[in-house]
């Protein structure tokens, strides 16, 4: 409805994880590149964490699309499984059909499939999303999947992205051996209200309005206030106050238009 009133070609605030709408706000932008560094380097197992909302899942994303040639990723989506169901859920995302249903026969067949991509000099990456959610058993197969490696390297790099209940998870002493194998760490926290203003038309340019700067700054401090500076929810507010801005005919996105959108979504954000 609000597209060709404000001369947008596609829908700004979408809550799916597309990486072309990736803000790279300073802490992004590092998170982004520690984790492109783990999975390059080899450096095993590697941890993403962040409030509900914060950007992982779409950062992971832009992870994955900028990975070089040379790197195999398979993304587990699916939390809750047993260390079987896990280990044919990595076998299956590789491309590989698991050939059997006993969990030690699954991980030589791993190792087999990860020692041939190696000596092709290919690297494989597995990212586990929603990995606060994962049981102690699956954890305890994650470690011992660290142990497939070479004298020279890793020959797979485990990436756990999940909430801040991982790290509350991962604190356990009964887990300090997974804990002490994670290399490299990074973290995700709510945006700034500076911030906010430029994501917003960071991802107004993207959809392609001739103004990026739809909102006006009270507007955008507003919002920021509103959503907590959590990504999602910003998309949340400001779709609905760019629909609040088109029944108006409001030519920018005003006070008036967010606190329209915070009445009609308060409630249920």
């Amino acid at each position: 409805m609000y597209l060709d009133f404000y001369r947008l070609k596609e829908a700004p605030f979408n809550v799916t994880p597309d990486p072309r709408f990736l803000f790279f706000s300073a802490q992004h932008r590092e998170a982004f590149e520690l984790l492109r560094y783990g999975i390059e380097h080899r450096k095993g197992f590697i941890a993403l964490t962040g409030e509900v909302g914060s950007g992982k899942t779409t950062l992971t994303r832009a992870l994955l699309a900028s990975l070089p040639d040379n790197v195999h990723a398979a993304l587990v989506l699916n939390p809750l499984v047993t260390t079987t169901q896990l280990l044919r859920a990595i076998l299956h995302d590789l491309g590989c059909e698991a050939r059997s249903r006993d969990r030690l026969q699954l991980v030589g067949q791993l190792n087999d499939y990860l020692l041939r991509e190696s000596a092709a000099g290919r690297n494989i990456a597995v990212i586990l999303d929603e990995a606060q959610n994962l049981s102690p058993e699956v954890l305890e197969q994650v470690r011992l999947l660290s142990n497939l490696e070479t004298d020279q390297h890793k020959l797979m790099q485990l990436v756990l992205v999940g909430q801040p209940e991982l790290k509350a998870r991962l604190a356990r002493p009964e887990l300090r051996q997974l804990r002490q194998r994670i290399l490299v760490r990074c973290e995700l926290h709510a945006l700034t209200a500076d911030e906010v203003g430029q994501y917003l038309a960071f991802r107004l340019q993207v959809a392609g309005v001739a103004d990026p700067w739809l909102f006006e700054e009270p507007a955008a401090r507003l919002l920021h206030r509103h959503a907590a500076g959590l990504p999602r929810v910003i998309n949340a507010l400001a779709d609905r106050a760019l629909l609040a801005g088109y029944v108006a005919r409001a030519p920018r996105i005003t006070r008036a238009e967010v606190e329209r959108a915070v009445k009609d979504l308060g409630e249920w954000l």
